[in-house]
């Protein structure tokens, strides 16, 4: 097998271990990725704002209301306005929601993280530099990402912008 087509089974195999993950988590626990980190950061923290959760799993505001929307509507978390502060909202667990939460299955990417971590600097270096040139290489330098090991987009506007931006560009 050439170097390239190596490269391109290795890439074939990272994108098939996290759909397969993202369908176990669906199937197992009825909830996508950044809906579990959203629920285990809200089990982590507390009361905690909007804000908070959006900086906490790299996502933006709009995307955690939305997706707080979802799990709302299916009784996992509520909402409640601060009462020192009429301008914030704080999210909360239901008891379904800790219920399922802990009966969920741990996110890809914190196995990945601890195996990562367990690297030397240097090998973590090569990595990241020769990931980074592979998206370069991919042309998906300008698409926003945040560290969550998911499927597809989070959004449907957030995948569209990011296409619009590659094709424009």
């Amino acid at each position: 097998m050439n170097n390239y087509e190596q490269v391109l089974v290795a890439l074939r195999r990272v994108i098939r271990a996290t759909d397969l993950h993202s369908k176990r988590l669906s199937k197992n626990a009825g909830l996508t990725a950044p809906q579990l980190l959203i629920m285990r950061t809200i089990r982590d923290l507390g009361q905690v704002t909007i804000g908070t959760i959006a900086d906490k799993v790299s996502l933006s505001q709009a995307t955690v209301t939305t997706i707080l929307d979802r799990l709302e509507h299916r009784k996992l978390v509520y909402r409640v306005r601060s009462t020192s502060d009429k301008r914030k909202v704080h999210a909360h667990l239901t008891e379904e929601g800790a219920d399922l939460l802990a009966s969920a299955p741990q996110p890809l990417q914190e196995e990945f993280i601890q195996k990562f971590q367990n690297l030397h600097e240097w090998e973590q270096s090569m990595i990241v530099a020769a990931l980074q040139r592979v998206a370069n290489m991919m042309d998906a330098d300008e698409i926003d990402a945040s560290p969550l090991l998911d499927v597809g987009p989070v959004n449907r506007e957030d995948g569209w912008k990011a296409q619009k931006k590659r094709q424009s560009g």
